[in-house]
């Protein structure tokens, strides 16, 4: 069932009436209904817009406690550099540029960020999405309600797994690659903080 805000405007579009895209099915030109199956059929498409918000929010609740818990996961691992011998100086411009990056954005889109987007998106092709401080903008790709679920959680799934992946990632390049340890740096922080538009994109483009 689609939200109620959208019943009017989808049964104009689709040649129906309300009350035969709340039924699912046509009813005869002249045929009326009662006024308790009227009632019934608007409380069903309540109760479901209902279940939906529902849902969006056990979800939201679950990308909350995976963020605190990636979050301390990556705190225990800088700290566990640091016990090993790594210095703030060696980690500043990596390991700890990467991890708040990751925690700041990552709280946004699991905290903050709209799980679903106003009604334009889906009639006009819109790229560029802006919430407060957030910005984006993915050429090819035109946001709409049907790929933004999808978008969030590969932005969710890459920042929450960056943050907590980086720390051992530099680790090991340190150790096992310690002559070609600071020629990497560059490019593996580069592809840590940016590397998330690649899945982004795909998302967009294959929910679209």
């Amino acid at each position: 069932m689609p939200d109620v805000a959208l019943l009017a405007p989808l049964s104009e579009l689709l040649g129906v009436t309300v009350t035969e895209l709340l039924r699912g099915q046509r009813t005869q030109e002249r045929e009326t209904l009662e006024a308790g199956e009227v009632e019934r059929l608007v409380s069903s498409a309540v109760r479901l817009s209902a279940g939906e918000q529902r849902v969006r929010a056990r979800r939201r609740k679950g990308w909350r406690l995976a963020w605190v818990l990636c979050a301390l996961a990556a705190a225990g691992e800088v700290a566990l550099l640091l016990a090993m011998g790594f210095s703030w100086e060696e980690m500043g411009s990596t390991v700890l540029l990467v991890v708040m990056l990751c925690v700041l954005f990552g709280a946004w889109l699991c905290f903050l960020a709209r799980e679903s987007l106003p009604r334009y998106y889906d009639e006009n092709k819109i790229s560029f999405y802006g919430d407060g401080v957030f910005r984006m903008n993915l050429p090819g790709v035109h946001f709409n309600n049907s790929n933004w679920p999808h978008v969030l959680n590969a932005m969710r799934v890459w920042l929450l797994g960056t943050e907590v992946a980086f720390p051992p990632l530099w680790w090991a390049v340190h150790t096992l690659w310690p002559g070609h340890a600071l020629s990497a740096e560059l490019p593996l922080t580069l592809f840590a903080c940016l590397g998330f538009f690649l899945p982004t994109y795909f998302a967009g483009k294959k929910y679209e």
